[in-house]
């Protein structure tokens, strides 16, 4: 963070000093009273569970020379205010129109937004200081919090947009206007909260109608609601995806033995070869968009074929393919689920078994609405499609999965419904045998004990493997939107 004192953050957020004003806070903003360092701003939030007010002697020994929270702190000059996030919200505004020579990178999508997010950080910071969120960093708390992290050095914010509702992601613009911005899909991931497909790209669009007209979109040409953005920008648009007429495209995509893609990248500049190292036939789609970006910015062509080589998942439980030491490969996708990412997951599930047993582990997926029992029951139905030959579906919310499959007539393969997590992996140290493929995906904490369960005895010896992510609720910063 750049520094600035106590007594303007007071101004630029509108509240009440209690303490010195020339105090400078010359590090970043933090809610957790763990991660706050010297010279810090500890920002306190009263959640339904933790009143972070209640953390103040913890931000003290550990630093902070002040605080924004809604009472005065002991023994920490406070900016009083009555809602935490707004000014939060105000401070980061306030923070980015003192670093004109900053790039700002918005990424929206119903799936695969954290993944490309990481992806064009990686790039990024190979052109200069680039400041990106943690995780899914992406909703009113997250999204200033990132931009909080910027400094006279940074150069590159990228930054993950999130929404449950029309008018978020344009809030969140308004809070970090971007210069690019990048549009992955438009899916039917919760559903439930925007009342419609059309509605979801009505808000996703948001952010391409906040591009200033020297500024740019990047569209995924292989989604006619993302193509259609086209038309609601001043910026202009760059294609990208396998369609012919993509500006930035695909061709000559294959799938090696572990699920991961080689094509051929052609751009306007040229041509460069590029075999990832992730796994997903979607990853394409991922890498070819982070690369639109990056050329935009003065990226090398010549460079970038190996450097989208090097992409590794940064983000947990997204795509983390492992092997056992018994033989059994484990994809981890167990971080969020939605029916788009689900047929992206099984479609890599089949791309990495190359012909050996595939067994899914498949868990509830949130916030779908009306949509909810044909959501699942669509799942169900590629599963046995895809010819999965062990299907477990994971708790009775997401029974529809098991009617999919177990209703489609000439699937081999076999379904069962568990009760709970605990079943699952009972389930699967019963069935599974040497040279299996497990895929795990639910949304958030429905199948992440089963995949931790399959990863404690595993020798991560896989090309694409990550640490293991702690499986615990999410905090503030971690609540994510669509």
């Amino acid at each position: 963070m750049i520094p600035v004192t106590l007594g303007e953050i007071a101004t630029i957020v509108g509240g009440a000093l209690v303490g010195d004003p020339d105090v400078t806070v010359t590090d970043g903003v933090e809610f957790d009273s763990r991660a706050v360092v010297p010279g810090g701003l500890f920002v306190a939030f009263a959640g339904e569970k933790v009143d972070g007010h209640d953390f103040a002697a913890d931000a003290v020994a550990a630093g902070a020379v002040g605080a924004l929270a809604a009472r005065p702190l002991p023994d920490l000059p406070t900016v009083v205010v009555p809602d935490a996030t707004a000014a939060l919200g105000r401070l980061a505004s306030a923070v980015l129109a003192r670093l004109p020579e900053l790039t700002v990178i918005g990424l929206t999508a119903s799936s695969g937004k954290t993944t490309t997010k990481d992806y064009l950080a990686q790039l990024l910071a190979e052109l200069g200081p680039t400041v990106a969120p943690p995780g899914s960093f992406n909703n009113e708390l997250g999204h200033p919090y990132t931009v909080c992290k910027a400094t006279e050095r940074t150069r590159y914010l990228v930054l993950e947009l999130g929404a449950r509702g029309i008018g978020h992601i344009r809030q969140l613009c308004g809070i970090a206007p971007p210069t690019v911005g990048v549009v992955l899909n438009v899916g039917d991931a919760h559903v439930g909260e925007f009342g419609s497909i059309e509605a979801t790209a009505r808000a996703k669009g948001e952010l391409v109608e906040a591009l200033p007209a020297d500024g740019l979109a990047v569209l995924n040409s292989d989604d006619p609601r993302v193509r259609a953005m086209a038309g609601r920008t001043a910026a202009a648009t760059v294609l990208v995806g396998e369609a012919a007429d993509a500006d930035i495209r695909a061709v000559n995509v294959r799938m090696d033995d572990r699920g991961r893609a080689t094509y051929t990248l052609v751009a306007a500049e040229g041509r460069a070869p590029v075999r990832l190292a992730v796994a997903g036939s979607h990853q394409v789609g991922n890498t070819l968009a982070a690369a639109a970006v990056a050329l935009r910015l003065g990226y090398p062509l010549a460079r970038l074929g190996p450097a989208l080589g090097r992409l590794r998942q940064l983000s947990g439980r997204r795509m983390d393919v492992f092997d056992r030491p018994d033989g059994v490969t484990v994809i981890d996708d167990s971080y969020n689920a939605n029916p788009s990412s689900m047929a992206a997951a099984l479609h890599a599930l089949v791309a990495v078994a190359g012909g050996r047993r595939t067994v899914a582990v498949l868990g509830y997926m949130a916030e779908l609405g009306e949509a909810e029992t044909a959501g699942h029951r669509e799942v169900g139905r590629l599963a046995a499609a895809e010819g999965v030959a062990e299907l477990v579906v994971v708790g009775d919310l997401a029974r529809a999965i098991y009617d999919g499959a177990s209703g489609l007539s000439g699937w081999a393969g076999r379904a069962r419904l568990v009760a709970d997590q605990a079943e699952a992996v009972a389930a699967l140290r019963e069935l599974l045998t040497p040279g299996d493929v497990v895929l795990v995906k639910g949304s958030r904490y429905r199948t992440w004990t089963v995949a931790d369960d399959l990863r404690d005895s595993a020798n991560e010896t896989g090309p694409a493997t990550a640490a293991r992510p702690p499986a615990r609720p999410a905090s503030a910063g971690e609540r994510t939107a669509l």
